[in-house]
């Protein structure tokens, strides 16, 4: 019997040759190189949406443009490495597209930090911002996987072996890189360091992976072209002092007041507070929540939290009412730990944090406990949607008092569709409701804070400054809503109804 030309040695020992060169590897080596690009890819797609979130927040609409951008590279990676293989030896390639991809993984920071800050956060930009920065990367590494299989085929007889253990290995790294970032990386290390080494895992990879098949080390031009690539990412600019999983966070000190500290969040200054000087409430939004609070009989109350931010409404009750109880429900562990080292939190049995999902705490909670519940979990570039609904508007209610306030501040824009939505899905839950918009009304393209109270019981009357908003009448808050759809589980298009 004639010796298969395709193979080399024991033909049972893993190890082949590919019928249009003359590079041998074994199946191991080859499920490895696809697991590992593949895993690549999806690190580079889980850490973008940090990346990108300073610029254009952290939505389904910015992970719908990074995932569908991300998957068009790895389409376009896939056919082009696909019909190299075929019109060449497939075997040099290989650890060029490794070293490339890794280069390329590093050039996506310094694109994002100097393209980034010229975007909003529509879709279109969202769009055009992965497509700079993760675009090429992708579809790079995407390559590998056909180039590896083109090498591993020796005949027709064994070809869905081959191609289905590439592809098992493929979505087997697609799922560990997947699981790993989103479950250990982001949390451990900020994103730029995880692209760093992301980058010089693949580039060492690829240099190794050049020398196995071509037997040849990577020429000076090459090494240089690398070095630079990784120098810029080394060197590019972070707009993060701190990196949470959820937030690009910066503290830093008011212009104005030496004891004063503005917490900035992806870009949005969320909060201000006054080290010395609880009450001092430099922020309109947060003043509003004060003078809401105020309709409640004076002294101690005790107030329910979601979202904490710079902490600084609970500190203020603290102050101005002594003996109350404030819980706040935050989810970003981080953020509570920034909080209490740059911004005076300090947490005792009057006012605690709870670290978690509002949603799922809100079960934990014991009914008709709370005056006031106040909502400051959204922000223009985000908004949990899940924190909008009927359904959960439905525990609020639950853990209010009979004759409890909710007040809640929503940032909306355009026809302000966002806020009309919520302020009808709140008309649903509660029996009276009430609209405080910025005074002189709200302006036709910029974004506000609108806020919305909510309660059982006639919402007292609210003392607001005029320099501060305006309470709608109820004939006011009815035209307000316009006929708008209240928000569900189901149905709560929040992305896509923000400065709609």
């Amino acid at each position: 019997m004639a010796e298969d030309p395709n193979t080399t040695g024991d033909p049972t020992d893993g190890t082949r040759r590919s019928a249009t060169s003359g590079h041998a590897m074994s199946a191991w080596v080859a499920r490895a190189l696809v697991f590992g690009s593949s895993a690549a890819v999806l690190v580079l797609e889980i850490v973008a949406g940090r990346l990108m979130a300073p610029y254009v927040g952290i939505s389904l609409e910015t992970f719908t443009g990074i995932i569908g951008t991300v998957l068009a590279g790895i389409a376009l990676g896939a056919w082009a490495g696909g019909e190299l293989a075929d019109r060449t030896d497939p075997g040099p390639l290989i650890g060029v597209a490794l070293a490339a991809g890794g280069a390329l993984s590093w050039l996506s920071l310094p694109i994002v930090s100097t393209v980034g800050p010229q975007l909003s956060n529509d879709p279109l930009s969202i769009v055009l911002l992965t497509g700079v920065a993760f675009f090429l990367p992708a579809a790079v590494l995407s390559a590998v996987s056909p180039m590896v299989a083109k090498l591993r085929l020796r005949s027709l007889e064994d070809t869905g072996s081959v191609v289905g253990g590439l592809s098992a290995a493929g979505t087997i790294g697609a799922l560990a890189g997947t699981f790993i970032t989103g479950f250990v990386l982001v949390s451990a290390l900020p994103s730029k360091p995880i692209v760093i080494v992301i980058g010089a895992v693949l580039v060492a990879s690829g240099a190794a992976t050049h020398w196995g098949l071509a037997r040849t080390a990577p020429a000076a031009p090459v090494a240089l072209v690398l070095l630079a690539c990784l120098g810029l990412g080394v060197a590019s600019d972070s707009p993060c002092q701190h990196e949470t999983g959820y937030f690009c966070v910066v503290v830093e000190q008011s212009a104005t007041n030496p004891n004063g500290r503005n917490l900035i969040l992806d870009r949005l200054r969320h909060a201000y507070v006054n080290l010395e000087d609880p009450t001092d409430l430099d922020i309109r939004y947060i003043r509003l929540f004060a003078q809401v609070a105020e309709a409640r009989p004076g002294g101690p109350i005790s107030s329910l939290h979601i979202g904490g931010g710079g902490f600084s409404f609970p500190r203020y009750l603290q102050t101005v009412r002594p003996g109350s109880d404030d819980l706040v429900l935050e989810i970003d562990s981080e953020l509570v730990k920034i909080a209490e080292n740059e911004l005076g939190l300090v947490q005792t049995d009057a006012l605690q944090v709870q670290t978690g999902d509002a949603r799922l705490a809100l079960d934990d909670l014991a009914t008709n406990q709370y005056d006031l519940v106040v909502g400051d979990a959204f922000s223009g570039a985000s908004v949990p949607w899940h924190l909008t609904t009927r359904e959960f508007l439905s525990k609020v209610e639950r853990v209010m008092r009979p004759n409890g306030l909710y007040v809640m501040n929503v940032i909306d824009g355009g026809d302000y569709k966002f806020a009309r939505a919520e302020l009808a899905t709140l008309q649903q839950v509660f029996n009276h409701v009430a609209v405080i918009q910025p005074t002189g009304g709200l302006p036709e393209q910029r974004s506000v804070n609108v806020i919305l109270v909510a309660s059982n019981e006639p919402i007292p009357q609210l003392a607001i400054a005029p320099a501060d908003g305006r309470v709608l009448t109820a004939d006011e808050a009815a035209t307000f809503i316009d006929n708008a759809s209240p928000l569900r589980d189901d149905f709560a298009p929040v992305d896509q109804l923000l400065f709609g």
